[in-house]
């Protein structure tokens, strides 16, 4: 096996010129909330208001923009990846395959397609789904990009990092939703540049994180993916994982687990004194805050990451409801 290259901060500066059309400039506010609960001051990066709902957005098209002369692009996705790359994909005029498992629900179908994409419901699981990414890529000459794996994502995810450090430049520390590590690598590798004394702090589900359960091991293995609130942040971080991990291991300073009432707490504070809606995923640093495992020791930044929850389930959980 090839080594990987090493992903370096001029990536990630490059990745901000390069997709600086592509994305946008997401705001941030304070939270007189949080701030009160954490002991000092807590900041919102609403990254929730990205184009197409998610973070994602930002790796999906530095990979693609970094494409020379293909067929077309492909990826495996449950969801925000796939909207991502559909996104990108029209941006530049690329054909885009969505291969998607038959336990994908329909309205993410309905927002791949409605991007000019084509969705390709291949099997009953997300491995069944990246065979057929895979054989694109080899029969039919398809980029394959996948939705955290890849140096070029991750080199894309670290510009949220730039504006972070741009916006709060006294940041002490980020607050980074973890799941297959592309977003939080990213950030590390990024905030970390700019101000290596800042702290970023890791935050998943207790119910199948497969980063926790790698780091705990010393390598990548697999973890039952289970039902939870934050579900962006389940699935594996593959076994042949190849950066991500490592970044993760390197950069990250503390992982903070939730059980799935404090994911609940998290995005039901946001919405009712926030005014903010957003995924489970999205609300965990909030989550965390609430706690009282998480507290702010100078400017602490949370990252919302996404908005794409089912609107009747995130008016249950409001309700008080599960």
């Amino acid at each position: 096996m090839v080594n990987p290259r090493e992903v370096v901060p001029d990536d990630v500066y490059a990745a901000a010129e390069r997709i600086r059309d592509m994305v946008r400039l997401t705001p941030f506010r304070a939270s007189p909330s949080l701030t009160r609960l954490a002991g000092g001051p807590v900041w919102l990066k609403c990254e929730h208001r990205q184009e197409t709902g998610a973070f994602k957005l930002r790796g999906a098209s530095n990979a693609a923009a970094r494409l020379g002369d293909v067929a077309g692009v492909t990826t495996a996705s449950t969801g925000n990846h796939g909207r991502a790359l559909a996104h990108a994909a029209r941006h530049l005029g690329l054909p885009a395959v969505i291969c998607v498992s038959k336990l994908v629900p329909q309205n993410k179908l309905d927002a791949i397609t409605a991007l000019g994409a084509e969705a390709r419901v291949v099997g009953v699981s997300q491995d069944e789904a990246f065979h057929e990414a895979r054989r694109l890529r080899r029969e039919e000459g398809f980029a394959l990009i996948p939705p955290f794996d890849h140096p070029d994502v991750i080199a894309g995810q670290g510009t949220l990092g730039l504006e972070i450090i741009d916006q709060v430049p006294d940041a002490a520390a980020i607050a980074v939703p973890l799941s297959g590590g592309g977003l939080l690598a990213g950030v590390a590798l990024a905030a970390k540049s700019l101000r290596p004394d800042i702290r970023i702090i890791g935050i998943s589900m207790e119910r199948g994180a497969a980063m926790a359960a790698s780091l705990k091991a010393g390598h990548p293995v697999e973890v039952e993916e289970l039902e939870t609130l934050a579900d962006s942040l389940g699935g594996g971080i593959g076994l042949e994982n190849r950066y991500s991990f490592r970044m993760v291991r390197d950069l990250m300073d503390e992982l903070i687990l939730l059980s799935e009432d404090e994911i609940a707490s998290g995005i039901r504070h946001l919405a009712l004194e926030d005014h903010e809606k957003v995924e489970g995923a999205a609300a965990v640093g909030a989550g965390a805050v609430l706690a009282g495992k998480l507290r702010s020791e100078g400017p602490l930044v949370l990252i919302l990451s996404g908005e794409n929850i089912d609107p009747a389930r995130h008016a249950a959980i409001v309700r008080g409801e599960k």
